[in-house]
């Protein structure tokens, strides 16, 4: 994970209109643990994946969230990620999102692990889906070998 790691560090967000005819368009936000998040676009970075869009965490950086096609919300269901509808709640690039509340009920901030204009606009689902299965075997055998 060398190459995730040395982006790993909070960006802000572009400057408002940067970039912002690419990145306006709606979206929903794939969540999922740190961990299996940073395998997952070490994953796609690696394998040239088609799409690999914006990434953001949380201020904990206990999440990270992939920005996918408005839609995806309706079908996913990959187990330990959650997958919110944005679409329609006023949320465009370049401003941050606000990731899903956590159990204190409130919203957690956000920054950019991969930022829009760095990145294609959304990130193709299947293929996330294909690299968080991947990447949730890895952690799995690796947690395994202790």
């Amino acid at each position: 994970m060398s190459e995730i790691d040395s982006q790993s560090a909070a960006r802000p967000a572009p400057a408002p209109g940067a970039d912002a005819e690419s990145a306006a368009g709606a979206w929903d936000l794939v969540t999922v643990p740190v961990r299996q998040g940073l395998e997952a676009v070490d994953i796609l970075r690696r394998t040239g994946a088609p799409a690999v869009g914006p990434v953001v965490h949380d201020g904990t950086c206990d999440t990270l969230g992939f920005l996918v096609p408005p839609g995806t919300a309706a079908a996913w269901d990959v187990p330990g990620s959650a997958c919110t509808r944005t679409s329609g709640r006023g949320l465009r690039l370049p401003e941050l999102p606000e990731l899903p509340e956590t159990a204190g009920g409130a919203p957690r901030p956000a920054g950019w692990l991969l930022p829009p204009g760095d990145t294609d606009p959304v990130t193709d689902p299947v293929v996330l889906r294909r690299a968080l299965g991947e990447a949730a075997r890895l952690i799995e055998a690796a947690d395994g070998c202790h």
